[in-house]
């Protein structure tokens, strides 16, 4: 196997930046970032760039908000009543996550932006929403994914345990 494409299992380290060039995210300490080529499981802009990419390849990659999380959409900027928050609206604070149930059932996530005396601003929006992305990568690894990992769409991890007692 020679190049990247859908199907396989790709290891990669990769440092992202926003617009401003502020690190958001890196592999940089931990382990590569493993996902399915053609699943869905990075964001578009990024899985176009990786198809044909070679194990040691290294990288830049700009992806513009519609390719990444999206333009910001401000009808997802909404006040709601610091009173929903029940008896811990008085701990609500900017910054603070929160699921809540959308217009269609589904669970989104918030992000609570300002805090009033009587509301809180809340914003659906993903964090990077609007931001144009940039993201230095190096593939580390590549193989065929398996039939499991194809079924459910995700990198299977392997057992750490050494001999099935998990004594090592």
């Amino acid at each position: 196997m020679t190049a990247i494409a859908d199907g396989h299992v790709v290891e990669m380290n990769y440092t992202l930046t926003n617009s401003r060039g502020e690190v958001v995210d890196s592999s940089n300490g931990k382990e590569p970032l493993s996902y399915i080529q053609g699943k869905q499981n990075i964001i578009p802009g990024l899985e176009k760039e990786m198809t044909g990419k070679k194990v040691g390849d290294s990288f830049k990659v700009t992806v513009v908000p519609e390719e990444g999380y999206g333009t910001r959409n401000e009808a997802m900027v909404q006040s709601v009543p610091k009173e929903q928050f029940g008896p811990e609206a008085s701990n609500v604070e900017v910054g603070m996550r929160f699921q809540v149930e959308g217009p269609g059932g589904q669970m989104l996530l918030v992000t609570a932006v300002e805090v009033k005396e009587n509301e809180v601003v809340l914003d659906g929006n993903h964090p990077l929403a609007g931001e144009t992305l940039s993201f230095d990568v190096e593939v580390v690894a590549l193989r065929e994914a398996t039939e499991e990992e194809l079924e459910k769409g995700e990198v299977q991890k392997e057992s750490k345990s050494c001999s099935g007692t998990g004594c090592c």
